[in-house]
């Protein structure tokens, strides 16, 4: 789920701020006595947190290092150490369990949500924000390489030879004595509840989103009496296998685009054969591609590179998880065919934004080789061979052929069964993780309510009313009891209008 697992909010910049900081010029002697932020610490907590700072967070946060073992078979063994970050709650009383957000990727870290965590203010009312960065990934013993090293250019991002970087990487990590069969979900899942008991936390409730969610759901299976409620945003259930799923639903998601312009007349009449431009392009620039030169987004000067129809489908791709972007992409295909690929580039680089740095490939492939490549038969595979992206498909399983693999757990797949109450957030156009995705979660969860964002993407939580109705699910972890007035509103929420042309949306 890579920049599949990224909430689409993060860009933007935290609020509630001013409320915090006035909270703590009134609390001082309070925060000072406790040494933990603005509520009472728990008795139990046997973890130290000082004061920290987060990206793109504009107050303060108590943050601290947990040392557990790499491998929980040998606890002598090698130790890593799992980052926290707790933004306590404005209250001199907070309640005793507070929200986790467990993020996606596989390979984001949880500190890199911040600024989600600032639009969930509703909840810091009354209970601590807590965010952990999953082993391997942040400042959790992250799995660096210099082999993956964010590019600068998105022609260099969407990698040519992902398995030629894959084996340096490999060499790199060996070098550090890391294990890589223990950075798996079951391992994230111990640390996430040894985590709890450092804080001193006796019950919690979960935001997860993307990968996010399925790290939720195994909590839930492993520790069901340590969770009060879960909010899932863009579900992932057990059974989905990433390296089969979501090359499928992201070209139902660019197929739908296409027919929505066909079945606009503005958008028609602007592009009349969009399908054909595309298959043209897939044509034209089929392995090993074309060089050719163009703008740089960037700087405006001209520059050269080569381009394949992968890295032009990965762009296109990557503007179907916002359908604000995905309306401009009727111009951007023409363009590109008619040999014009600055939009392309540009567009792409801002829904990627530095999602490159803040996401861990080495992690990424540690847990989808371990738990779901293995999954996938011969059969499925052969069926991606029919997929205008089955290249970038079989790279990933390229990749899985060569990593070191864990050992997932045996129930790892299954569906989770509980009466835990649970919040299910789904976007109408989410390209990797569509409604269909959570209503699977929902028929074992019996205490569980989809609501559905109608023409949101992927991750709905930082939009619109959804903090509001999160706030109002933690509080009362009743599914039946939500506002009625958000859940209607994103219920007639639609698609963004379609940019046909350069000068202004049409109906």
């Amino acid at each position: 789920m890579s920049e599949k697992g990224r909430p689409k909010g993060e860009h933007r910049s935290a609020r509630g701020g001013g409320r915090a900081i006035a909270v703590v010029a009134l609390l001082a002697l309070h925060a000072l006595s406790t040494g933990c932020g603005m509520g009472r610490e728990p008795t139990s907590r046997t973890l130290t947190l000082t004061e920290c700072r987060l990206p793109r967070l504009s107050v303060a946060a108590q943050c601290g290092e947990l040392p557990v073992p790499e491998n929980r078979d040998r606890p002598e063994g090698r130790r890593i150490g799992i980052f926290v970050a707790v933004l306590p709650a404005n209250t001199v009383a907070p309640k005793a369990d507070p929200l986790i957000i467990l993020a996606g990727g596989p390979g984001q870290a949880a500190s890199r949500l911040a600024p989600l965590a600032s639009r969930l203010n509703e909840v810091r009312r009354t209970r601590d924000v807590v965010l952990i960065d999953q082993r391997g990934t942040g400042r959790s013993a992250p799995l660096d390489c210099a082999a993956f090293q964010p590019e600068d250019d998105l022609e260099a991002a969407f990698d040519r030879d992902p398995v030629g970087k894959a084996r340096e990487c490999l060499r790199e990590l060996a070098a550090t004595g890391v294990d890589l069969a223990h950075y798996t979900t079951e391992a994230w899942v111990a640390d996430v509840d040894a985590v709890r008991a450092a804080l001193g936390y006796p019950q919690v409730n979960l935001w997860g989103g993307s990968y996010g969610t399925r790290v939720a759901l195994a909590y839930l299976r492993r520790h069901p009496d340590r969770v009060r409620s879960m909010v899932l945003d863009g579900v992932a259930p057990p059974q989905m296998a990433v390296p089969r799923d979501v090359w499928h639903s992201r070209e139902q998601a660019l197929d739908d685009v296409l027919a929505a312009c066909g079945a606009s007349d503005a958008c028609r009449r602007q592009h009349p054969d969009l399908r054909q431009r595309l298959d043209r392009l897939e044509r034209d620039f089929a392995a090993p591609g074309r060089r050719i030169e163009y703008a740089d987004p960037r700087s405006g000067g001209p520059r050269t590179g080569t381009f394949t129809f992968d890295l032009v489908l990965g762009g296109l791709h990557a503007l179907t998880y916002a359908p604000e972007r995905a309306a401009l992409l009727p111009e951007v295909i023409d363009r590109a065919a008619a040999g014009d690929f600055g939009p392309l580039l540009a567009l792409a680089q801002a829904a990627i934004g530095d999602l490159s740095g803040q996401m861990t490939p080495a992690l990424h492939y540690a847990v989808i080789c371990s738990e779901d490549a293995p999954r996938v038969t011969p059969e499925e595979r052969r069926g991606l061979e029919r997929l205008r992206s089955r290249a970038l498909a079989a790279s990933l399983f390229d990749v899985c052929a060569i990593w070191p693999k864990g050992t997932p757990a045996a129930d790892a797949a299954t569906p989770v069964r509980s009466d835990v109450p649970v919040l299910l957030l789904s976007g109408g156009l989410d390209p990797v993780t569509p409604p269909a995705a959570a209503a699977i979660v929902a028929a074992t969860l019996p205490r569980s309510r989809q609501v559905v964002a109608q023409g949101s993407g992927h991750i709905v939580s930082p939009y619109a009313c959804v903090p509001r109705l999160i706030a109002a699910f933690v509080d009362d972890a009743d599914a039946a009891a939500l506002p009625a007035s958000c859940i209607d509103f994103l219920a007639v929420t639609r698609r963004s209008p379609l940019w046909p042309d350069r000068l202004g949306p049409q109906p």
